[in-house]
């Protein structure tokens, strides 16, 4: 059972899940003006797949993130960071995340944005595994300037702590 009493299982069965784009999400942390403002927000989640395999190594993911639903709540931060400037969503629509290594604490792959492909390996930090569906909470941090993003340097934060709550059903 899960901290809820929720009966679950150790691991999701095997076979192809889909991401529930509708309560799924991801949010992120940053600091802004010197490091001084902490800045909060989230991006949508467009779709992904998930493949479990036995073992769970073999098991693959691929994450689209829609890059325009960039969000702090500052219309006006939120346009810039969409413009050519930072995120270039008009050229660079799609962020994606395609995994190289899975277990039971961690996902590795490569997380591109912007054009750019980099290593990236998120810490699974709660799990919950139901009869057909699985949720996943997982964190990692990104360093911006590794991506080609470099406006803004001192004004915009440098890194951004991501949290992804990730739920998938059986497809």
């Amino acid at each position: 059972m899960d901290a809820t009493g929720n009966p679950t299982t150790t691991s999701p069965r095997l076979g192809r899940y889909t991401i529930d784009t509708k309560t799924s999400s991801i949010s992120f942390r940053s600091r802004h003006l010197f490091g001084l403002v902490p800045v909060h927000g989230t991006f949508a989640i467009r779709g992904g797949t998930v493949g479990v395999a036995e073992p769970l190594g073999e098991s693959r993911l691929r994450v689209e993130i829609e890059a325009a639903s960039f969000s702090t709540g500052n219309d006006q931060r939120d346009r810039d960071v969409r413009s050519a400037r930072f995120l270039d969503t008009d050229r660079n629509p799609l962020i994606t995340f395609v995994s190289e290594r899975v277990d039971a604490m961690s996902v590795s792959g490569t997380l591109t944005a912007c054009g750019v492909s980099r290593p990236v390996s998120l810490s699974i930090v709660h799990a919950q595994v139901t009869a057909d569906a699985f949720t996943v909470r997982a964190t990692t941090r990104v360093d911006r300037t590794e991506f080609g993003v470099t406006a803004a340097r001192g004004m915009a934060g440098r890194h951004l702590d991501l949290t992804l709550e990730v739920t998938c059903v059986r497809a």
